[in-house]
């Protein structure tokens, strides 16, 4: 397997949001997403106190990482499992909560780096895009298997995509000559299914159609949506939970869990707040933070970044975590 690039996007900026919570003698670090290790390896090398819980359901990823990280390892442990399974590692692992926990979303450099993977629309490979390669199904099956309307709802709901309908059509017409198995393929059907003037806006036409099938693939947010509160749950107070979205679907539903836990349940004429009223977690990112304009020039995968950040300020339940 070729030997990936990786930038981690906004390094300083996730390390110096999750400091303050590991600082402290035992803190424990979880990375939800490993990948190749970037923000891993300067959280051991800038909080040295802390001690790291490395999780990818990339095996090929974790092998990678385990290389890069070998320097530190008597304070890492590596997970092969997805990320919405923190409850269960933490039970494996002996932990009672985490101090810091940080999800970088979406595809690794690693997966769309590696051609054979199917991630990237730019080079013809084989339609996978299973971020853990061995176990079920490929975005070949997805096109091969759903009806029309099943393919529309997943191009319409997680890709955006105005077209879905006609793209789903033009998909099931097309498989009945041949099934899928090739992105150049499927990108050629998408030119000549979306209308010129469309292509001509908005970036590579294949790009909402590519995301929303990796999306389906791997169950995305059905994952994220399980994983943020699981987190959340686990922290202490002074614990931190940073999460970096990649797409709106992503971040209006980080938003929602983090609005919720910054969220009083009082009633709004109470002239005092009841302590166990008050909202179990605080913003530490005004909104969501956007990558610096120069960083998005040294990696362009930064552009659309968008970072956000809580920390666990008592122990209130909160309705995040109902």
């Amino acid at each position: 397997m070729p030997n990936p690039s990786h930038v981690p996007v906004m390094l300083d900026r996730v390390v110096a949001l999750l400091a303050p919570a590991l600082q402290r003698p035992g803190a424990t670090f979880l990375d939800a997403t490993l990948g190749l290790g970037g923000h891993t390896e300067a959280v051991l090398e800038r909080c040295p106190e802390a001690r790291v819980v490395g999780v990818d359901r990339d095996p090929h990823a974790l092998e990678l990482a385990g290389e890069r990280l070998a320097p530190h390892a008597e304070r890492l442990t590596l997970v092969h499992a997805v990320y919405d399974e923190i409850p269960d590692v933490l039970d494996d692992l002996g932990l009672a909560h985490l101090d810091g926990v940080l999800f970088d979303l979406g595809v690794s450099s690693m997966q769309l780096d590696v051609r054979e993977r199917g991630f990237a629309y730019a080079e013809d490979a084989p339609l996978d895009m299973r971020m853990d390669d061995s176990v079920g199904r490929t975005a070949a099956d997805v096109l091969n298997t759903y009806d029309v309307g099943d393919l529309a709802r997943v191009l319409s709901r997680y890709g955006e995509e105005k077209f879905a309908r006609a793209i789903a059509r033009a998909v099931v017409k097309a498989r009945e000559t041949e099934p899928f198995t090739r992105s150049a393929r499927l990108v050629e059907l998408l030119y000549d299914t979306i209308p010129a003037p469309a292509r001509r806006t908005g970036g590579h036409p294949a790009k909402r159609t590519f995301q929303a099938l990796r999306i389906e693939v791997n169950d995305e947010l059905g994952v994220l949506e399980r994983a943020v509160p699981a987190a959340v749950a686990a922290t202490p107070v002074g614990g931190r939970v940073v999460v970096m979205s990649y797409h709106s679907l992503e971040d209006r539903l980080v938003k929602r869990v983090f609005t919720a836990g910054t969220s009083s349940t009082a009633p709004h004429d109470l002239p005092v707040v009841p302590a166990d009223l008050e909202p179990p977690l605080r913003s530490v990112t005004r909104g969501s933070e956007k990558a610096t304009a120069e960083e998005i020039a040294q990696n362009p995968r930064a552009a659309s970044v968008r970072l956000r950040a809580v920390e666990r300020v008592n122990t209130n339940r909160g309705d995040h975590a109902a």
